[in-house]
């Protein structure tokens, strides 16, 4: 930890270092203005990546330098001062991460610290798939000596995970209300037109047509207007989810929400299958109802008015 001073302000952050072979790769998408730094494996850099939230309150650019000042473990000394130079601006939506942590080269830390070139404050672990985190950690864990302590990502940032399980939670509950009206809504529809055309079902019936073929009339007009419904829908709702992706249109309080807008994840995959069970769904719901046409006399069709 230390503290950044500029001419007419001063903010405390904490240097993170990171390794050459670190992975940037997971900062590319929340790179605002700049660049990634760059480490060799040679000399010590003094490049640093820094939050939003620090550019914005210290006025800082790409391309200027500050100065950080450390404290030392014997207070008595004076601390040591460090000076980096701005290649690159992140905002990853966080505000406790933005608000917090500014990336740099890990042997700035270990020259604070007095370290060895194999002494580090801790080891970071990234994983591809979320679901296996908790098999990883428990592995992980078992092969860490009693003296050093292992910390998954759901654990540090325990709130903002909660927060996010609230909507995992909710989320089958909201799609389930939305089926269920768009089924009731077809169910409707499909009643109003079997009754506007309840002279035709009667002749069709007198004529020969046996129930299966009137209904199957009936639900295919119906599985037209589901796919319709959902063209619309698809291209009006996608729509706005990459207008909110791009542009940010719905913007929320950090303090709150702990991010600074809706966030939003498109999945080729999630829309198909929302899609699919949807239209099968809706049309199962159909099955009932159309079997009223099974119920109606051809005489009184014909003079149903």
């Amino acid at each position: 930890f230390g503290v950044i001073r500029t001419e007419s302000d001063f903010e405390g952050m904490v240097l993170k270092g990171v390794g050459f072979d670190y992975n940037w790769s997971l900062f590319e998408e929340f790179l605002i203005d700049g660049r990634l730094p760059e480490f060799d494996n040679g000399n010590m850099s003094s490049e640093v990546l820094i939050p939003e939230y620090l550019a914005k309150r210290l006025v800082l650019n790409t391309g200027d330098s500050f100065q950080m000042y450390f404290a030392r473990e014997n207070i008595d000394r004076p601390p040591s001062i460090r000076k980096f130079n701005i290649v690159g601006i992140y905002r990853s939506g966080f505000l406790e991460l933005d608000e917090t942590y500014l990336m740099g080269d890990i042997r700035q830390i270990q020259r604070l610290n007095s370290w060895e070139s194999d002494q580090i404050g801790h080891f970071e672990l990234f994983i591809s798939d979320y679901d296996e985190l908790k098999e990883v950690a428990n592995a992980v864990y078992q092969n860490t000596p009693s003296v050093l302590n292992t910390e998954t990502v759901s654990e540090k940032y325990a709130s903002i995970f909660e927060w996010i399980s609230i909507f995992d939670k909710n989320i089958y509950g909201i799609i389930g209300i939305m089926i269920l009206v768009a089924g009731i809504n077809m169910i409707t529809a499909l009643l109003v037109l079997i009754l506007e055309r309840t002279q035709m079902i009667g002749i069709l019936k007198a004529l020969g047509s046996r129930n299966w073929n009137v209904q199957r009339i009936f639900l295919i007009n119906a599985a037209y207007l589901i796919l319709l419904g959902l063209f619309w829908g698809n291209l009006i709702g996608i729509g706005l989810l990459v207008m909110q992706q791009n542009f940010g249109l719905f913007p929320l309080d950090p303090e709150v929400y702990y991010v600074t807008q809706a966030p939003v994840y498109l999945s080729l995959s999630y829309v198909l299958s929302l899609n699919l069970g949807t239209f099968l769904i809706c049309l199962l719901m159909l099955m009932i109802p159309s079997m009223i046409i099974s119920r109606i006399s051809p005489v009184k069709a014909m003079r149903f008015e």
